[in-house]
């Protein structure tokens, strides 16, 4: 019989983003006889619980968060370190930019057989200076060398990053992957609209399931609601699902543009996917992204979908084939997206119905499984 692989995953937050869920998906779906699956992440939050109560052993670093503090940083490598030396993993599956230069480094260090990064967004797309841009790039440049594989989940991720010296031959497209939720956890589409729009009204409802962060867009599908004529206006209801620290700002925006009619903030809702039945589209309007979960799941809802044609978006949409793709910052084509969608219902079943096939063929957690364990091994 076959020893079983060790891995360590390590990951900065222990919140439930994109990263986190990734991390969830493959520790719970990994063949136990063949691999024991080990978390390292900050302090608390939903990953941890939902890790524990699926029997994966967490590991908490209190000083690991996401802002860069030098002192921090140091206690977190010694941290890491300690935890490497005692666990000793065959392998090291290291997510999100801030732990995976730390965790590489320690690996090397600690001579683990296999150190593999994934990559779910590099910050040098995010807005920021030109001289920060270039620091970004090396370290992440400097993270690639130090490990053995590093896996891009689009095309759009890799191209990114190939054309640094040295590292091209290491990196691997796997794209994220998903599963329909068991019978048990779907919601009947009366239930799940009564929530999202808190009436029972004919209103086409637009859902969004985001952070409340300015790498979303959401104040550029603010200004697309604001710009729609009057009588389009009246037959929408827009629900965001998601906090953060853009609230404030973004509720005070919607008080400027006198939105507050057709615009419901839901806060933080857990499993916000289950409510996408009570939804008639889906709307991402990101700055940035890289390969966004929720347009799968969208898409795996049979929801038409409007999204800006960022990071590996492209990948999965086809623009007017199944789903509509507008520029990022552009509040005037979200506005003519909705509008074209409202004036063709026919339109939108046919879209909803082309990026559900998409998904099932093409994004499986199933294909995502099968394709990481094959590096692990």
């Amino acid at each position: 019989m076959l020893e079983k692989k060790k891995i360590l995953y390590i990951i900065t937050k222990g919140n439930f983003g994109g990263a986190q869920r990734y991390v969830y998906d493959l520790t719970t779906n990994l063949p136990r006889d063949q691999f024991e699956a080990i978390v390292v992440c900050g302090q608390g939050g939903l990953l941890i619980e939902k890790l524990r109560d699926s029997n994966i052993r967490t590991i908490e670093i209190e000083s690991l968060q996401r802002d860069i503090d030098l002192k921090s940083e140091f206690k977190v490598f010694k941290k890491l370190l300690k935890i490497i030396k005692v666990e000793k993993p065959d392998i090291i599956h290291l997510n999100s930019s801030k732990i995976g230069g730390l965790g590489a480094l320690a690996g090397r260090l600690k001579k683990v057989p296999k150190i593999i990064f994934t990559s779910h967004g590099w910050a040098f797309n995010e807005e920021r200076s030109a001289l920060q841009k270039i620091a970004i790039y090396f370290l992440h440049w400097l993270t690639i060398i130090l490990c053995h594989k590093v896996i891009a989940v689009s095309e759009k991720s890799k191209k990114d990053v190939a054309f640094l010296p040295f590292i091209s031959h290491k990196i691997e497209v796997v794209y994220n992957g998903i599963k329909a939720l068991p019978p048990k956890e779907k919601m009947k589409s009366e239930e799940a609209r009564a929530f999202l729009a808190d009436t029972e009204s004919q209103k086409t409802v637009i859902y969004s399931i985001s952070e409340l962060h300015r790498n979303k867009g959401l104040d550029v599908a603010l200004r697309a609601l604001n710009i729609l004529p009057k009588e389009i206006q009246e037959q929408i209801i827009y629900c965001i699902a998601g906090s953060g620290k853009e609230k404030e700002k973004l509720e005070k925006l919607a008080e400027e543009l006198d939105l507050k009619n057709m615009l419901i903030f839901k806060g933080f809702v857990p499993e916000a996917r289950k409510f996408l039945p009570g939804a008639d589209i889906f709307l991402l309007s990101s700055r940035t992204e890289n390969f966004p979960y929720v347009i799968l799941e969208s898409g795996l809802a049979g929801l038409p979908i409007i999204s800006t044609s960022v990071g590996g978006v492209p990948e999965i949409i086809k623009d007017m084939q199944n789903g509509i793709l507008v520029h990022p910052r552009n509040p005037k084509e979200i506005a003519e997206a909705i509008k074209y969608l409202l004036e063709h219902k026919k339109l939108m079943r046919e879209l909803g119905r082309e990026i559900k096939s998409t998904v099932i063929n093409f994004f499986s957690l199933k294909k995502m499984m099968d394709e990481t364990i094959r590096l692990y091994q």
